[in-house]
């Protein structure tokens, strides 16, 4: 679907959803391996990589910044640098990008001039302070008025030496952001995080393994340090593997329909942390009352949809940097349910409580209208609540365009495996 409606009304299958589905490369190991492809000298094909708004964002700024990016099929990547970064003629503009807008912000501190990275609205809300300051620690020039992008950055060249702390409680994209700059110092860098709260660490360790395939050097000194030689980067060829996130809504939708879709790789072999959800999502409709999401952030809407047809309520926990994510997605998913049915979710603190109803279709199919689903242009709240629509009547997701961010084949995926989607205003 090349032109997608302003919304897709959802109908129910009446059969399990059952098939065959290769999910998209995974975004969060494309846009590293892209960044660390322009920072190595010489020519990177990567293959198995995800085409999406979010990777055609980074590969654009990149392009701004030098580097020859070619892309011979819809899968692959093929990098050509010199192992340094230019300075653009302007800003890099990388909308509601945040791995490409916090990943750049510390890469363009080795460019020899100004750069300003910079957002949509969505973008410009989003914090970056922590990531500011910590460069700013190096002897790099950098600065944020709002604390959120756009961020100008005088680069010097290299990306410095010696220690930087981050406070990582937001994200721990700031902490990947400073890891993958690092081999681009003029001596060793010590990463080490202010503070024991870190958003994802799994990201931390694809982060480095991605690292550890351009030829980087990387001794981990304790649970929160990192020292990282000054090698910089060696061009190789990477196999990404398929993404964790997107695998969620597969594994979500078999499990409402009582389906059996093959993704094609087991949830055993991704490296992502939101591959733990397939565990959680296999206890469905007796999830645990208790769910901590702070390893597997994106999967947390997923399941929370979920949740809402479970046996049991459900308590999410550990999940505050979702308030920091495109959008306030404890708040988005609980304003959503409750549109679906008042009461069925509460925000209490930075917890989100779903109330939980087996016979949730049949109060729903009841009512004999339709529910329409805002999206707040985010790719997550429209993947998970078309869940909702697997077995509640009237399900409308407005502006279903917004899964290009990351998953641009989502609806085909659904409508090839049985699923009646009607155009809707």
């Amino acid at each position: 679907m090349t032109a997608l409606p302003a919304g897709f009304a959802i109908t129910p299958p009446s059969h399990r959803l059952i098939g065959r589905v290769s999910p998209p490369g995974s975004k969060s190991i494309t846009n590293r391996a892209l960044l660390l492809a322009a920072l190595a000298n010489g020519t990177s094909h990567l293959s198995g990589a995800l085409k999406s708004k979010d990777t055609v964002l980074m590969a654009a700024a990149l392009r701004q910044m030098g580097v020859s990016i070619e892309e011979p099929d819809a899968t692959s990547f093929v990098v050509t640098s010199t192992g340094r970064l230019a300075a653009p003629n302007e800003s890099l503009f990388l909308g509601n990008a945040g791995t490409a807008t916090r990943f750049l912000t510390a890469a363009v501190a080795t460019v020899d001039g100004t750069v300003i990275v910079d957002g949509d609205d969505e973008m410009r809300v989003r914090p970056i302070g922590p990531l500011v300051d910590a460069l700013v620690s190096l002897g790099i020039e950098a600065f944020s008025p709002t604390g959120c992008p756009p961020v100008t950055v005088r680069g010097i060249g290299n990306f410095g030496h010696g220690r930087v702390e981050i406070d990582a409680g937001l994200s721990s994209q700031y902490v990947s952001a400073l890891l993958m700059a690092a081999p681009l110092g003029d001596g060793p860098i010590e990463v080490a995080l202010r503070g024991s709260d870190i958003g994802a660490r799994g990201y931390v360790d694809l982060t480095l393994a991605a690292m550890r395939s351009f030829g980087a050097e990387v001794e981990q000194v304790d649970a929160g340090t990192w020292r990282v030689a000054p090698t910089g980067y060696k061009a190789a060829d990477l196999l990404i593997e398929p993404d964790a996130s997107a695998a969620t809504y597969l594994w979500g939708a078999a499990a409402l329909t009582g389906g059996a879709i093959d993704l094609g790789v087991g949830a055993e072999d991704f490296t992502q942390p939101d591959a733990a959800a397939q565990a959680v999502i296999a206890q469905f409709p007796d999830m645990p009352a208790v769910i901590d999401g702070s390893q597997m952030q994106d999967a947390v809407p997923t399941l929370a949809v979920l949740a809402a047809f479970n046996n049991r309520p459900v308590r999410f926990v550990g999940i505050a940097n979702l308030r920091v994510k495109e959008t306030d997605r404890i708040r988005a998913v609980a304003n959503e349910l409750n549109r679906i049915l008042p009461g069925l979710a509460t925000e209490e603190g930075d917890d989100l409580v779903v109330a939980a109803d087996p016979h949730l279709a049949e109060r729903v199919g009841r009512r004999n209208s339709r529910v329409k689903i805002e999206t707040y242009h985010d790719h997550r709240i429209a993947m998970s609540f078309a869940l909702a629509g697997l077995r509640l009547p009237g399900i409308v997701i407005l502006d279903p365009a917004c899964t290009g961010k990351t998953y641009p084949g989502y609806w085909d995926m659904l409508a090839g495996l049985g699923v009646e989607l009607t155009p809707a205003a």
